[in-house]
């Protein structure tokens, strides 16, 4: 088990790292985040039951090493440095500048949803996993992560009235 934990793991981090880089906005925090969620699963595999989904898991382990980490710290959210926008750069659009300028402001209306809206959409939106399966994740009822993913995206069509007109 043991192997193909530790592979299955290894595999997840890239999704582990985007999920922690949307909660805490700063590079050094989220890589902070994952280091200690996986040397936490690594001690407490045994708790892992295998059949079951490890990421699911693992957003559970960063979610309340996020939330332990603000308790002990009463750390709040930093901006986003400009280094991390490189990950997302558009190098190929006419209006790159435009969509860079829309991203930078898209983010800084996500890092300022409250948290409990800001974990639902990464996990919906970003993720890609079904309401249920957030839901099971956050061990909440279904209804509300969609009342939380709802609130999150009319905050976001508040915020950018620059989306209205790629909707249209």
């Amino acid at each position: 088990m043991t192997q193909d934990f530790c592979s299955q793991l290894v595999a997840l981090l890239p999704r582990l790292r985007r999920f922690a880089l949307g909660l805490t906005a700063s590079r050094e925090e989220a890589d902070d985040l994952v280091q200690a969620a996986c040397e936490k699963a690594l001690a407490k595999q045994h708790q892992w039951q295998p059949g079951t989904r490890l990421d699911s898991w693992m957003y559970r382990i960063i979610q309340t090493q996020r939330i332990d980490y603000l308790r002990r710290e009463k750390h709040t959210p930093v901006s986003q440095t400009e280094d991390v926008m490189l990950d997302w750069e558009d190098t190929h659009s006419a209006d790159r500048a435009e969509n860079e300028d829309l991203l930078r402001h898209t983010m800084k209306v996500v890092e300022g949803l409250p948290e409990e809206q800001r974990i639902v959409m990464l996990l919906v939106v970003v993720e890609g996993h079904s309401y249920r399966e957030v839901a099971e994740q956050l061990e909440i009822p279904v209804g509300t992560v969609m009342s939380r993913l709802a609130r999150a995206r009319l905050r976001l069509m508040e915020c950018l009235p620059a989306m209205e007109g790629l909707t249209n």
